[in-house]
């Protein structure tokens, strides 16, 4: 049995952190930039920008738009508390989706709460 929380470890956060680096790329920062901006290492960002890692959701319109706005917060060298934005990127997909880390109230545990 795969719990909630497992799939959320293996197949959304790599794929929010996949989508992440592919907008930093795309935005114009090199691969060991995003790497360094990620906290991940660069052979990861390699691995996500040639779908070897993280490829397993195609996120909607809204995820998009968050996601894009994060990258762009990172390429300005804004403030980030990339944690936090990544789990409220998570908690958003996660919105009436069975990603609830085993609870029916998507407030009570939140990743990184």
């Amino acid at each position: 049995m795969e719990a909630p929380c497992q799939k959320i470890v293996w197949d959304v956060l790599p794929a929010i952190r996949a989508a992440i680096a592919v907008e930093l790329v795309k935005c114009g920062v090199s691969q060991v930039e995003a790497a360094r901006m990620l906290e991940i290492a660069p052979s990861a960002v390699s691995q996500y920008l040639s779908g070897k890692r993280g490829y397993r959701i195609e996120f909607e319109n809204d995820i998009k738009q968050s996601i894009e706005q994060l990258a762009r917060d990172l390429k300005e060298g804004r403030d980030v508390n990339l944690v936090q934005r990544t789990c409220d990127i998570c908690h958003q997909l996660r919105e009436g989706e069975e990603y609830q880390c085993g609870s029916s109230n998507t407030d009570s545990h939140r990743c990184g709460s």
